[in-house]
């Protein structure tokens, strides 16, 4: 690689790292809180489960959770009532929802 590519190449690493410093921009929580509802059925009002075969969702990583629920919405991961719940779903509504579960605190406490 000449020096003149090896510069651009390391100046646009350079600006990629600082792009991907960046503060996510802020979503919509009481947006997210909303369309939660619907999943309360089985992932319970504040996204404690009350279902064995379903996942808490307070307190995720926001990152973890829209991937989840894009993964659902592209069938990548598969799940029969899931696939139904996320097909619907636009990229501002899985942000949305994954901002209002990551609001949620959980508290773990070791037994006694």
């Amino acid at each position: 690689m000449s020096p003149p590519v090896r510069l651009r190449t390391g100046a646009l690493l350079t600006a990629l790292l600082a792009l991907a410093a960046l503060p996510a921009p802020a979503r919509d929580t009481e947006a997210g809180r909303l369309k939660a509802r619907a999943c309360a059925v089985c992932h319970g009002p504040l996204g404690i489960s009350s279902q064995p075969d379903a996942p808490h969702l307070a307190g995720q990583p926001a990152i973890y959770l829209a991937a989840q629920l894009r993964a659902y919405r592209s069938g990548a991961r598969q799940h029969e009532v899931m696939a139904v719940m996320a097909k619907a779903l636009t990229d501002d509504d899985i942000a949305d929802l994954a901002a209002w579960f990551t609001s949620i605190r959980i508290e773990a406490q070791p037994p006694r």
